[in-house]
Order: structure tokens, then C-alpha cells, then sequence
């Protein structure tokens, strides 16, 4: 596989901060550190990892809180996610009071993303699939070589993601994990944002808020 692939849970939301490194170059891609950043500096340096980029899948605070803090400390760039979600970057510190998380701070990505765009890791092309629903800018990153799809919250292993949120879509939900997602083949494995890694074909068959059952 060209990608190496570590999984560091953050927050009191035990949110999914994944490291993805091109086994080749080394270089490497933090998706959503939500916070407990040691944690997550620790991870990169027992990878031997040369972080060059912050990827984000949308801003709720458990995946952006310590966004600013990294891209400061590790001198990288923050992109994503699409410019849906400027609102709940700018909410970061609401958001941080709110729930109890230490004080996060605003910051501007370097990069919004759209769909169809691609980032890349080391050697490691990344496909940009827009996927609004749980937010509106929310985006999902799929290396097809690895056949693997980083998906923050909008799919589960047997679940969806939230909608209540402010400007959060049910059908636009369903529509992104059965339109965008679920045509990237059954042997698709995802990391979700919260919980245990599954694949597009058992959801399809399984999941009771969008298998194929339910038409």
C-alpha cells in the first residue's frame, strides 16, 4: 500500500485524527486534529513522518479544534474544507466554550477545496469528494490506490451522521454516502470520525439509514 496509516483518537469525542504518510517519501497529511495535540505530534514522530499539510473534512470543533495550534507548530498549511463551512470556523470559539474544550482559535485555510479537486501526499494522489449534509462544506478524501476513503462524520459502521446542526441535511446526507460514496465500489474500507473503520459494501448491504434495503 502507498499509504501508511495511523489512527490517533482526540478529544473527549474520541474523534478519528488520522496521519496518512506516503510509504515511499514519507511525507505526510494530519486529517482533523480535533485537539490533544502531543498525542498527535507524538504519533507523527514515532512514524519518522515529514508532515507537509493539515487536511480537514469539515469544522465541527472535534475534528478543527486544535487546527491553528498544529498548523503553527508544525509550520504546515491548512486545507479544506469547502467554503461551506467558513461559519463554523469562525464559530470555533463558541463552539470550544460550548462544549467544554480548551479555547480553540479561528484560522483561514490556505486552500478551500471543491468537488473533483485533488490533494496530494508524498507520491499519494487524494480524490476531493464534496459530501455535504452533516455540514455543508464537509468533504471526504479517497485514495483509490489505496482504496481507502477518509470520511469524517459522514458515514458510520451501522450509522449517519448527525443533521440537526445548524445548515445540516438529511436528504442531502443520504444522498452524498448513496451518490458519491457508495459508487467507489463495495471493497471500499472508510475511516469514520468516531468508531471503528468499515467498508462501503457492508454498509450498502447493512446500515439501516442507507443500505439498499431501504430503496
Amino acid at each position: 500500500m502507498p499509504l501508511t496509516v495511523a489512527i490517533v483518537p482526540v478529544t473527549a469525542f474520541a474523534q478519528n485524527c488520522t496521519i496518512l504518510m506516503c510509504t515511499d517519501t514519507r511525507k505526510a497529511a494530519v486529517v482533523d486534529p480535533g485537539g490533544d495535540l502531543p498525542r498527535i505530534q507524538q504519533q507523527i514522530a514515532d512514524m519518522g513522518a515529514e508532515v507537509e499539510q493539515i487536511l480537514l473534512t469539515h469544522a465541527h470543533i472535534d475534528h478543527a479544534g486544535g487546527t491553528a495550534a498544529l498548523a503553527r507548530a508544525l509550520n504546515a498549511p491548512v486545507i479544506g474544507p469547502q467554503e461551506g463551512d467558513l461559519f463554523w470556523i469562525q464559530g470555533l470559539p463558541q463552539q470550544s466554550a460550548m462544549f467544554g474544550f480548551p479555547q480553540a482559535e479561528t484560522f483561514t485555510p490556505d486552500r478551500w477545496l471543491n468537488d473533483g479537486d485533488q490533494v496530494q501526499v508524498g507520491n499519494v494522489v487524494l480524490d476531493v469528494i464534496h459530501c455535504p449534509g452533516h455540514t455543508p462544506g464537509h468533504v471526504v478524501f479517497y485514495s483509490a490506490a489505496d482504496q481507502l476513503a477518509i470520511v469524517g462524520d459522514v458515514i458510520f459502521q451501522g450509522s449517519i451522521g448527525r443533521t440537526d446542526f445548524p445548515q445540516g441535511n438529511h436528504q442531502q446526507l443520504v444522498s452524498s454516502i448513496r451518490d458519491k460514496l457508495f459508487p467507489l465500489g463495495d471493497e471500499v474500507t472508510f475511516i469514520p470520525g468516531h468508531g471503528p473503520e468499515s467498508t462501503f459494501g457492508v454498509e450498502r448491504r447493512s446500515n439501516p439509514f442507507v443500505s439498499d434495503r431501504r430503496g
